[in-house]
Formats: structure tokens, sequence, C-alpha cells
């Protein structure tokens, strides 16, 4: 499997609500972070919007399922558009992956749409790839998000 359909396949599994699926992608030492500031250095000197060890992910997604989580029901349905798929960098094993992800969310009758830049760095797992670790830049990552409910 190529990085690119990797990338691909993640969006799908996310838009499919395959998200226990999407989890196992995730290596047991993995983070996924979605940074506060333009040209965060550091998710711990500085607040997040999301900073999340493999742990933590994994509470994510059984909130996503749990039938008392009201402030998720309905399920927001989602489509990730990937795009400009590069490789970075390749050092033993890994890959540093960057992307572009546009995600339109639909949920109770109101449309949103979220801007990222990403950054994966894949670890080679046979034929395919485990997350390292994943960085989302939102574009807009500064400004009012009205509370995000889905999964980048």
């Amino acid at each position: 499997m190529t990085p690119e359909d990797f990338l691909y396949h993640e969006a799908r599994l996310l838009d499919s609500g395959r998200f226990e699926e999407w989890l196992e992608l995730f290596a047991e030492d993995a983070t996924y972070w979605v940074p506060l500031e333009r040209g965060q250095k550091d998710p711990y000197q500085t607040s997040s919007i999301i900073h999340d060890d493999r742990t933590l992910l994994g509470l994510r997604v059984r909130q996503l399922r749990h039938p008392r989580a009201h402030a998720r029901v309905p399920l927001a349905r989602t489509v990730h558009q990937v795009g400009n798929v590069m490789v970075l960098s390749e050092d033993a094993g890994e890959l540093r992956v960057a992307s572009t992800l546009t995600v339109v969310e639909f949920r109770n009758e109101k449309q949103r749409l979220f801007g990222a830049l990403v950054e994966h760095q894949l670890r080679r797992n046979k034929d395919t790839f485990r997350i390292a670790h994943k960085r989302v830049d939102l574009v807009n990552s500064e400004g009012e998000l009205d509370g995000i409910s889905i999964l980048l």
C-alpha cells in the first residue's frame, strides 16, 4: 500500500463510521495532535485543541458509541477529502507525509467545513503502515470553532 492509499483508506474509515477500525491504524505509542496556535511547536507549553495518546484516542472513539453521549446524537456525517499528498522524508522505516484535508460535516441540519494541513508519521507494518503521529493544523484553529465532535 502506498502512503497516499493509506491516507485515503483512513479517510474512508472515518466517513463510513468505522471508528474502531480507524483506531487500529494507530501504533500503541501514537499521538494525535490538533494544535491551537498556528506554527505551534510544542503541545506541552501551550494549550491544544486535542492532544491525545492512543489511550485517550480510544476513549474518544468509545464516547462516539456510548448510548448516553447525547451531545453526539445524532452522529455527524462526514466527507474527508485528502489531497496534495507528499512524502517529506523516510528514515528507518518511518515516513513523514504531508497532505491537505477538507472535511465536510453535516449534523443537526447544519453543514460545516474544516480545512487543514496534516502531517502523518507513518511506520511501515508489513505491506501497510501504522500511524505513529498525526498532526492536524486547522486553518481556523485560532478562530471560533463551536465544538468539534468529529475525528479529523
